[in-house]
């Protein structure tokens, strides 16, 4: 933002958290430069009511604007609900309550009328008395000190409400009308070109995530070797192995686990997230008492943790990891100790066949759950001795390369986002002239 210039002069803004204006600004509650109601509009129908369509807490909360081409539902509304509710162009619509306290006041603008699409539950409607404030309005709700006036004034302890008072009390940093409108549409604009270029690194990411699933599941399938003579695997999922490998039954090279933590005799608790096994905070117990840990089972280094349960609901989670440090998982899980094949690249050959949703096929489509029985001819690939541990080293280097890159482009998005945020408070609360962006 060095490239912008700064106002001759400022005033104290009289809220703390805004801190200095221009000199010409006014610094008003919302209560006076707008009218703002909750909608009690659900999403069930009744039959004396009229038939509309509803813009819901998640319309408003994924979508900075509201638009006409949206998925909304169906409802039913009285005429009153209709007269009121109804969005018209300039509408600012904020999300009035929820389980987390930094998810409420986010802010969606209506840039146009949208006869027969209602304001819905949860919801509160802020109408701007000026009809060119609206724009200017969404962008001042979406600035770091209205979050911070909203964070602070909202109560609760489960769940957390933005009451009538609170909205009202918004302050909002207000210059004159020619200048809020060059604001906005320069708001408009920057912001666009910042959200393109997080959605072209996201697509980057997604790209080098199709990338990583690519390479595990092309080493452990088919090897490193392109020139290789190749077979039928005998297993339709997999198809051609190269001809010198073995395919044998699960059974054959693991042994299942059941070392219980009788006596208390390991603390280390441990978790499978998001396919990596991770230690688990001891204040996250989730209302376990220590003896409830004794039916825990005791994992090493090296062993393969799998978790079998919820199989039709979680479908795109994966379902296995290597264990890296000694500690108790819970019995939920199936643990297995590699016999006769290399731990590491066992363990990514799993990992390609919960890529490949094998485990969650073997559900059938109905059952919620496996166990040992039901995977214990699971058709296993077995390189040589040598090959497994090249196609190890192979993998192990490729994904941490791509993991790196991921990684640093999350911290750029994260960034951008950053930025994105600090020019939007810097341009309502006039840290920042933008008279002449036009």
């Amino acid at each position: 933002m060095s490239q912008y210039k700064v106002y001759p002069a400022y005033k104290d803004s009289g809220v703390e958290w805004i801190g200095q204006v221009p000199e010409h600004w006014q610094v008003k509650r919302l209560r006076h430069v707008g009218r703002y109601s909750n909608s009690g509009v659900d999403k069930k129908s009744y039959e004396d009511q009229q038939t509309v369509e509803l813009c819901n807490y998640t319309d408003v909360y994924y979508n900075e604007f509201i638009s006409d081409d949206m998925p909304f539902m169906q409802a039913t509304a009285s005429t009153h609900e209709i007269e009121q509710f109804t969005l018209k162009k300039g509408d600012v619509i904020i999300t009035k309550d929820s389980e987390d306290p930094s998810d409420i006041g986010i802010p969606a603008f209506v840039p146009h009328d949208m006869p027969g699409v209602i304001c819905g539950y949860h919801l509160t409607m802020i109408r701007a008395l000026n009809d060119n404030y609206g724009s200017y309005i969404h962008r001042s709700l979406q600035s770091d000190h209205t979050k911070a006036h909203f964070f602070v004034e909202s109560p609760g302890i489960t769940r957390y409400g933005l009451n009538q008072n609170t909205i009202g009390n918004a302050p909002v940093a207000l210059p004159p009308p020619d200048e809020q409108a060059t604001i906005a549409a320069t708001l408009d604009r920057e912001t666009a070109r910042i959200d393109a270029l997080i959605q072209k690194k996201t697509r980057f990411i997604e790209l080098l995530k199709e990338k990583r699933q690519a390479l595990i599941t092309h080493a452990v399938t088919k090897g490193l070797n392109p020139n290789v003579r190749m077979k039928d695997s005998g297993v339709e999922w997999i198809g051609q192995v190269p001809e010198h490998w073995e395919v044998k039954p699960f059974f054959a090279l693991v042994t299942e686990l059941n070392r219980k933590n009788v006596g208390l005799v390991e603390t280390n608790i441990l978790s499978l997230s998001y396919g990596n096994i991770i230690q688990k905070p001891e204040t996250r117990n989730m209302g376990l008492t220590p003896e409830s840990y004794e039916t825990y089972q005791i994992v090493e280094s090296g062993e393969i943790v799998f978790r079998f349960t919820d199989l039709q609901n979680d479908k795109r989670s994966l379902r296995s990891a290597q264990v890296t440090q000694r500690g108790i998982i819970t019995s939920a899980y199936m643990a297995v100790k590699p016999q006769s094949i290399d731990s590491t690249y066992f363990a990514w050959l799993m990992r390609s066949y919960d890529l490949c949703k094998v485990f969650y096929a073997m559900g059938g489509g109905l059952r919620q759950s496996l166990k040992f029985e039901d995977v214990r001819r699971l058709p296993v690939l077995i390189p040589p001795v040598d090959e497994q541990s090249a196609i190890t080293n192979t993998i192990n280097a490729g994904t941490a390369r791509i993991d790196a890159l991921v990684e640093k482009t999350e911290q750029s998005i994260a960034l951008l986002k950053e930025r994105r945020s600090a020019f939007i408070t810097a341009a309502v609360t006039g840290q920042i002239d933008l008279r002449g962006e036009q």
